[in-house]
């Protein structure tokens, strides 16, 4: 069994595309269940961020899961198959590890060196384990990918280096607003979620005057306030329907809801700009995915939109290059570490079934020596017992270490197959290698693996945040 994993993230779609995929968490359980539907698919786990989907699936035949998930998320997304593959990219097995090794350390986001993205890969875990819907392979995956994210952050530079989504868009607001800082400003932040809680953080750090939050849920939006509040911030909490009025009052407004369509919309805007005077800039950081203000927002006199797509092409989301250089060694080493182990637990079956046959042909055999030799007294009979163990052992004892030392190897599992057909050990005895790759005769599946790049040259020595993300720009 592998890992497939299928994905469409900002390095490899525009924002128009990946508003079109986005998975919420109200249709997360769904779509794992439809992965899990697939009579190739035993373990899923679905990783949806505002600017990736990836979807990881343990599988026993690569093109049949490929065409299953690929016309599922076509499907999710109202896309035609063909515009969907030409965004998408693909990773399996080895380089699937590789790139979610990546993301958890930061390497692959909008803003490098981020750390959000480790809370969200451990709730697509907990969501996928809470649904039953993951097993030894993607638990072992997940768990050392948070291992991985957490070593990177804690032992190199790279979180100074980048800066998360929501500093990129305040630094690029406070600029606009025109002496640079936000300090005695006015901020309205708009959801109370992961994201709300950012943003606010970093208010708070830049000296803002005040904050209003805004939120469906009070209860929330109060919670924030609060927050905002005991860190000494004028802030306070309001409901959906006064987001005008907060909005006419605001330097800055953040949005950053979740919502599936717009919640900010023109109507909002002209109603709060007639309450302001017309010289007096608003600044709107749309953080939202898909985005939470309505696109003629932005063509409204004195409103400057700043959204996900602006934050791109934005130079300050690289890292340094030494950090993320030091970053890429850790997946490296990490990497093969893990690719070891799983190698050597794929072997242990063998392993374990060829001691078992020993073990019962020397039990037959002294069961056959006391049918011969009925006369043999107690400490007689224990002793030829320990000598013939003792033989079996020694004979097995270098065979047995030896194939492990090469199964932590790549191609490895050739030493177990290998062992079982010398010892014709029972198939079922040791499942060392994956099934077979299938052929499948399905039209959707042979377009997808020519629509999409498999990442097969994407290995360790090659790593590097250039290297084929597996679809165009």
């Amino acid at each position: 069994m592998s890992v497939l994993l299928l994905g469409i993230s900002h390095r490899s779609a525009p924002v128009s595309v990946l508003e079109r995929v986005a998975i919420s968490e109200s249709d997360r359980p769904k779509l794992t269940d439809r992965m899990l539907a697939s009579s190739h698919v035993s373990e899923a786990m679905i990783v949806s961020t505002c600017n990736r989907v990836e979807l990881y699936a343990v599988v026993d035949a690569f093109h049949g899961a490929l065409a299953e998930v690929g016309e599922m998320l076509a499907e999710h997304a109202g896309l035609p198959l063909p515009d969907l593959t030409k965004h998408a990219y693909v990773r399996y097995s080895e380089a699937a590890a590789e790139h979610l090794f990546a993301v958890a350390s930061g390497l692959d986001s909008m803003v490098i060196g981020e750390q959000q993205i480790l809370g969200q890969i451990r709730s697509a875990y907990a969501a996928s384990d809470a649904q039953q819907a993951s097993g030894r392979v993607l638990h072992e995956l997940a768990q050392q990918a948070l291992r991985v994210g957490k070593r990177v952050h804690a032992e190199t530079g790279i979180d100074s280096a980048g800066a998360s989504v929501v500093s990129v868009a305040l630094d690029r607001a406070a600029g606009i607003l025109g002496d640079g800082q936000l300090v005695g400003k006015q901020a309205v932040v708009f959801g109370a979620g992961a994201m709300g809680g950012l943003s606010v953080a970093a208010l708070t750090r830049s000296g803002i005057g005040r904050i209003v939050v805004v939120n469906r849920t009070m209860e929330r939006a109060e919670h924030l306030a609060a927050t905002a509040k005991s860190h000494g911030v004028e802030a306070d909490a309001v409901d959906i329907a006064n987001l005008s009025s907060a909005m006419s009052d605001a330097d800055i407004l953040i949005t950053c809801t979740g919502a599936v369509g717009t919640v900010v919309t023109l109507a909002d805007a002209h109603l709060a700009l007639s309450k302001r005077a017309h010289d007096r800039p608003l600044v709107i950081c749309d953080l939202g995915l898909p985005r939470d203000v309505e696109h003629a927002v932005a063509g409204l006199p004195g409103v400057t939109v700043i959204d996900m797509e602006t934050l791109q092409r934005d130079p300050a989301a690289g890292a340094a290059s030494a950090d993320a250089d030091a970053a890429r060694e850790i997946v490296a080493g990490e990497l093969a570490a893990y690719l070891s182990g799983q190698r050597l637990a794929e072997v242990t079956p063998t392993v374990t079934a060829l001691r078992q046959r020993a073990a019962e042909v020397v039990e037959a055999e002294l069961m056959r020596l006391e049918s011969r030799l009925p006369g043999l007294d107690d400490p007689q009979r224990d002793e030829v017992a320990r000598t013939v163990r003792r033989v079996v052992d020694k004979l097995l004892h270098a065979p047995t270490v030896r194939v492990k030392q090469l199964a932590a190897t790549p191609g490895g599992d050739t030493y177990a197959e290998a062992l079982r057909e010398l010892f014709e050990l029972k198939p079922g005895a040791a499942q060392s290698v994956a099934t077979p790759m299938e052929i499948s005769a399905n039209p959707s599946a042979r377009q997808l693996e020519t629509s999409i790049e498999l990442a097969d040259d994407f290995t360790t020595g090659q790593f590097n945040e250039h290297d084929a993300w597996g679809a165009a720009q």
